[in-house]
């Protein structure tokens, strides 16, 4: 899975997701793309099943590009623990998407495959996504 090989925090706050995608929202490598249409926040193991959902597609055919990484770690405190005493331990690894951002890019494919392996991919995800195409 993916993940930093180190961070200057350890813990972070939340924040808050508002607005669109101002970098990573144009397709730079691939033909085809998936575009998030929703704010989320994507784990790496969703990131990591999404990729194994396209290699699996395309029978590991064509070039992938995956424009997102998880580098926020998210906090989780143990089953049946009693409120307050500080914050939890981190988890794991999201990375926060904002309408527009391309997730995922191929190429080398035929275009119906392509599409085909990045519906699967979206089936994947906690966001609502399209796929897009270069003109």
């Amino acid at each position: 899975m993916l993940m930093p090989k180190r961070t200057k925090y350890r813990k972070i706050q939340r924040g808050r997701m508002k607005g669109k995608a101002l970098k990573g929202s144009t397709i730079n490598f691939g033909e085809l793309a998936l575009k998030s249409v929703e704010c989320g926040k994507i784990s790496s193991r969703q990131i990591e099943a999404a990729r194994i959902a396209i290699s699996r597609k395309v029978k590991r055919g064509g070039k992938l590009w995956i424009r997102i990484f998880p580098d926020k770690p998210f906090t989780k405190k143990p089953a049946e623990t009693r409120m307050g005493k500080g914050k939890g331990n981190p988890e794991g690894f999201v990375a926060d998407v904002k309408p527009g951002r391309i997730l995922f890019e191929i190429s080398g494919v035929d275009d119906q495959l392509a599409r085909d392996a990045l519906k699967n991919a979206s089936n994947k995800l906690p966001v609502k996504t399209k796929i897009i195409s270069i003109k």
